[in-house]
């Protein structure tokens, strides 16, 4: 906690950064009066699997896939929900490991996927998410992970805090620690890594701090920055079935590249809110963020518009299901379904 009240500190990002870069975990401190139970006892996180309770639909959501034609979410005190009817129902997964927040998971296929978290987790799951296994921890420091993906079964990278960037190519049964430079714009190799995501022609992004975009044209041996200009935070990313690319950030931010990356431009967001995470579908791409933020575009992010949305929740992921609605996951557990 001293090095995550440090984090606020330096970054000077507040209510944003508290929300999301350290996975709403003070949020429990504000909100109860009491520290986290990771801590409490950092031997809870080894010791015991995630609780199964009745409450679990409502626990704060960090990060949702699909696997084939099943959702999966991930968030609060290790909790895995479940849906196999395009969301309408969500039930808990039987067996996760680790108590501690989880914040993102992917799927290679429908049976093969990973979930990433607090104090360096790293679970996997080979049955579609009803059981999985601890793969890495690191109870020397909670340097959380905040995002993971893989290529293939065997080829995966995860990216969190204080520019930790970890590669397997065994399945996440070892991880080895990435290289990543310092910013040619000047200061250390510090900055979190919120968000990896890969382009249609392979090459591998990290959006971040301070404008930053890292990049990898060799699987991730090697990392170069790419700076847009912008000063704040981008907090996710995504790429479209034409090849666009987008990151999004702090303050209603939206960069857009057409040219795999290599050059990015603002687009118009809609929202003065910050953005969390982004999805498309079909002809529409929707973002969602901070304080209900709805927006969408059907210009391949050029441009966004508001949607109608009442809500004040901090939405933190979305994912558009088979039969075309939009899930959308919050510090409330699922919170919206919409078409």
């Amino acid at each position: 906690m001293i090095k995550a009240n440090y984090l606020v500190m330096k970054n000077l990002v507040c209510l944003f950064v508290i929300i999301f870069l350290s996975a709403l975990m003070r949020l429990g401190v504000a909100e109860t009066g009491a520290a986290p139970a990771e801590s409490r006892d950092v031997a809870l996180v080894t010791a015991k699997p995630a609780e199964l309770t009745q409450a679990a639909s409502q626990a704060m959501m960090l990060g949702a896939a699909k696997a084939g034609k099943r959702i999966v979410a991930v968030g609060d005190h290790g909790i895995v929900l479940l849906s196999d009817d395009q969301g309408a129902n969500f039930r808990q997964a039987k067996v996760v490991p680790v108590r501690s927040t989880l914040t993102a998971v992917t799927f290679a296929n429908d049976r093969t996927g990973w979930a990433v978290g607090h104090w360096g987790a790293v679970i996997r799951t080979t049955d579609g998410g009803e059981t999985w296994k601890l793969q890495r921890l690191d109870v020397s420091v909670d340097q959380p992970l905040f995002s993971v993906h893989f290529k293939n079964e065997k080829e995966g990278f995860a990216v969190g805090l204080w520019s930790i960037a970890l590669t397997t190519k065994d399945g996440g049964e070892t991880w080895q620690q990435a290289s990543i430079p310092a910013p040619t714009i000047g200061g250390k190799a510090d900055r979190n890594l919120f968000k990896i995501f890969a382009s249609l022609k392979g090459a591998l992004f990290i959006s971040g701090e301070q404008g930053g975009i890292l990049r990898s044209d060799d699987g991730g041996l090697s990392w170069t920055y790419i700076h847009t200009g912008y000063k704040g935070t981008f907090w996710s990313g995504c790429a479209l079935k034409n090849g666009t690319l987008l990151v999004t950030g702090l303050r209603g931010t939206i960069y857009r590249s057409t040219d795999d990356g290599h050059s990015w431009l603002r687009s118009e967001s809609g929202t003065s809110k910050s953005i969390t995470d982004c999805v498309e579908a079909r002809v529409v791409v929707r973002a969602v963020g901070l304080d209900g933020a709805l927006v969408e575009s059907r210009d391949s992010g050029v441009s966004f518009r508001p949607v109608r949305n009442k809500s004040g929740t901090d939405y933190t992921a979305t994912l558009f299901t088979d039969d075309g609605q939009e899930l959308i996951f919050s510090k409330q557990g699922i919170v919206e379904r919409l078409r």
